[in-house]
């Protein structure tokens, strides 16, 4: 299925094997909602420890937490956001780290479902739980030591999703300022106007300098906005392309990683 679907595209999709995710916060979905989404707020589960065992612990916990909104491997799951937000990004980029290709996210989220005039309800809706054995397909999650490597060798392009301020260090949100050296700073939030994703062809346009036969990891600072651009590129066509989970709340935080300030 397509990784960006729209408000029509979930109002006239079949409710049998579909799981609706809200990934806004609480106090949103309880305001109103799209009827039968069940809520996880997706921003709560930050991850900063790409360390052989911190994937293996992000792999566990990932799991038990797709297994208790009841993803399985027959459900098709679409994740919504107050926008094509970072939260459903996240959420789509999990299922298909986890080998489950059955996902989208609605684009421009609760707002474009409103503006459409689609109906929406108040009343919370249950978990069903089930047993996700998703396998982790690691061509699309990178971890710092690969980030290393990639800087050495030259032929990775390094995506850094964040604001510019955040780029240069002048905005600080880690023990260093800056950015990951070569890495090349497109904002995540120039992929969408008025709540909803660009067209394709303002998108490519965005992303020109990014060869598509060349690698890409995205970043932000904890893999949210990063997973945003994720979403932009495979939309766009781009095969080889990963998120690094840890983003700049690993990175930043390591004194023995390199940083470039244009301070």
């Amino acid at each position: 299925m397509p990784i960006v679907i729209s408000a029509a595209d979930l109002q006239s999709m079949p409710r049998k094997n579909l799981i609706i995710v809200d990934a806004r916060p609480f106090s949103d979905y309880s305001a109103g909602h799209i009827p039968g989404a069940v809520n996880i707020d997706l921003m709560q589960f930050h991850w900063i420890d790409t360390s052989a065992e911190g994937i293996r612990q992000f792999n566990k916990q990932m799991l038990l937490l797709l297994s208790n909104i009841g993803v399985s491997k027959e459900k098709t799951v679409v994740f919504y956001d107050d926008v094509s937000g970072p939260s459903a990004a996240r959420g789509v980029w999990l299922l298909l780290y986890f080998s489950h290709n059955k996902v989208a996210m609605l684009d421009g989220g609760m707002a474009g479902w409103k503006a459409s005039n689609l109906p929406v309800e108040t009343k919370s809706n249950p978990f069903v739980h089930a047993d996700f054995k998703g396998r982790p397909d690691r061509k699309i999650l990178a971890r710092y030591s690969e980030i290393k490597s990639a800087i050495k060798k030259g032929k990775t392009v390094i995506l850094d999703a964040r604001t510019a301020e955040e780029y240069a260090g002048s905005a600080v949100r880690a023990a260093r300022a800056g950015h990951i050296p070569n890495a090349i700073n497109i904002n995540w939030a120039d992929n969408i106007k008025d709540s909803a994703f660009k067209n394709s062809e303002t998108l490519s346009k965005m992303y020109q300098d990014l060869p598509k036969d060349a690698p890409v990891i995205t970043y932000c600072q904890g893999g949210y906005r990063a997973a945003n651009s994720f979403v932009v590129l495979k939309m766009l066509g781009y095969k080889n392309v990963k998120m690094y989970l840890g983003s700049w709340g690993e990175w930043g935080n390591r004194p023995d990683l390199p940083v470039t300030s244009d301070k």
